[in-house]
């Protein structure tokens, strides 16, 4: 297990012990050694990294529930499937496996392999070797790493471990001091513009949700600024920008800033005309001006 020392008032911190408790709980109830069976013997592996680094596109997120915006409008998961699979937009899609405070489980993840041929993304909070061989035995191509939540050493680890099951690795970070916990050259790197630590992030989060309760869908927890971190990325890396992302921003991120991808869910799913709709929007942003040359 290669969890950091959290800290006491962030708002990710209850969170990861619920996950802590509830993966204990697992692993008695399925020992590793199934595990490792069941990956053998999943469908092959596809390729994540070759999806998202092509041309500009969305990796497409589904989940039940927001910690911080609440239940999505839209939350079948099948159907939701099937609209990214028909997306020319959507490159990859990230399915949330966290029961307690997404809504989602591993048996969503494998009921969206089954609806899709795009190469999926497990997204968790990962921090030990079991998680990663429960991601390849329930059908992911990739697996999301948090810098903010895991060691050095476990970034390491899980991601050699990760590699030698064919799965690929993003990398998510949201500090200057994240990016440089990262093992050297990693291949995919995610700036997320969340706010998770400090106290500001539990002022950013309980704000969000005291807003919902009056009827405004907005969340404070994001800092777009941060996206700027981009530049303080190891070269060579594919870049993804995570977390509130919209079509109108689809110009910023990719013509000024250079990212290679977005990973967008909420704004899809808390869509007021639905997921097709929306999709339809990043499409038509996608088909205008082609991407400038970023060093």
């Amino acid at each position: 297990m290669f969890l950091e020392t959290l800290p006491p008032r962030s708002v990710i911190t209850p969170i990861v012990r619920r996950v802590h408790l509830a993966f204990a709980a697992t692993m008695q109830q399925e020992p590793l050694a199934d595990l490792e069976k069941r990956a053998a013997d999943a469908r092959p592996v596809r390729d994540f990294e070759h999806a998202v680094a092509g041309d500009f596109g969305l990796i497409a997120e589904i989940k039940r529930i927001s910690p911080s915006m609440g239940r999505m409008r839209y939350a079948d998961v099948a159907d939701t499937a099937d609209a990214y699979e028909a997306s020319p937009a959507v490159r990859a899609v990230s399915v949330l496996t966290n029961q307690a405070d997404f809504g989602m489980s591993l048996d969503e993840l494998a009921v969206v392999g089954g609806r899709t041929a795009k190469p999926l993304l497990r997204k968790d909070f990962i921090f030990d070797p079991y998680q990663v061989w429960q991601a390849r035995a329930y059908g992911a191509d990739a697996i999301l790493l948090m810098a903010n939540i895991v060691t050095a050493e476990g970034l390491r680890e899980l991601s050699a471990l990760a590699h030698s099951l064919g799965m690929a690795v993003l990398f998510e970070v949201h500090t200057a001091d994240e990016i440089a916990k990262l093992p050297p050259n990693p291949r995919l790197c995610g700036i997320n513009s969340r706010v998770f630590k400090s106290d500001d992030s539990a002022l950013r989060y309980f704000g969000s949700k005291a807003l919902r309760f009056l009827g405004v869908k907005k969340d404070l927890s994001i800092r777009r600024e941060q996206f700027e971190l981009i530049h303080q990325l190891p070269s060579g890396a594919v870049r993804i920008a995570e977390s509130g992302v919209s079509p109108e921003l689809v110009p910023h991120l990719r013509d000024t800033l250079g990212f290679h991808a977005m990973l967008v869910g909420t704004t899809l799913l808390m869509a007021p005309d639905g997921v097709r709709a929306e999709l339809a929007r990043f499409e038509r942003q996608l088909a205008q001006s082609p991407r400038a040359a970023v060093a």
